[in-house]
């Protein structure tokens, strides 16, 4: 069984989540990664399952994602799929799942697709590897937020057993061989 796993990563987190579920998956499925900024020409017949994984920056998922959900909805409802999403308000528990984090909420809610599966995950803060604008921005909304202030500081709040489950649950989303 083919599994796609898409992503659309700003930082590079949403990037090493997908590659990490995809290498949890390898015993079970054979599984392609792709960035979805490459993913204009993907054919889906060519999968069984489709996961999609994408960031937030500033309260927005990158348009791609959108576009691509929209362009190709009809397909993706109809054979399993899942959704996981990465921001760092889901560094806070209570801000970890899709009723709860309201960016993902509000795409699901508004998306033409309906995955099978849902997800959020907390990202990774990377100062250090910011440009100075956004390295002063992401300080402005942690001290409003109550995140970490250290500019010189790196902090991964991923669980990843989080995603570990996650990884396992989709292995186990039924399809039509």
């Amino acid at each position: 069984m083919k599994a796609l796993i898409l992503y659309s990563s700003r930082d590079g987190q949403t990037r090493a989540i997908a590659s990490y579920i995809a290498s949890k998956l390898q015993d079970t499925l054979r599984c392609e990664v792709i960035d979805l900024l490459q993913a204009e020409q993907v054919d889906l017949n060519q999968y069984q399952l489709v996961m999609i994984g994408a960031s937030i920056r500033y309260g927005h998922f990158n348009p791609v994602l959108d576009k691509f959900v929209k362009r190709h909805a009809e397909q993706l409802n109809r054979m399993p799929s899942a959704f996981f999403a990465v921001n760092l308000t889901a560094r806070k528990p209570e801000k970890r799942s899709p009723q709860t984090n309201a960016y993902t909420r509000k795409f699901l809610l508004a998306s033409p697709w309906q995955p099978k599966q849902c997800a959020v995950f907390a990202g990774a803060l990377r100062y250090p590897r910011y440009r100075w604008f956004d390295r002063i921005m992401i300080q402005f909304i942690m001290r409003m937020t109550g995140g970490e202030t250290d500019t010189s500081k790196e902090v991964e709040y991923t669980d990843w057993q989080q995603v570990d489950r996650f990884a396992q649950e989709f292995s186990q989303i039924p399809y039509e061989k």
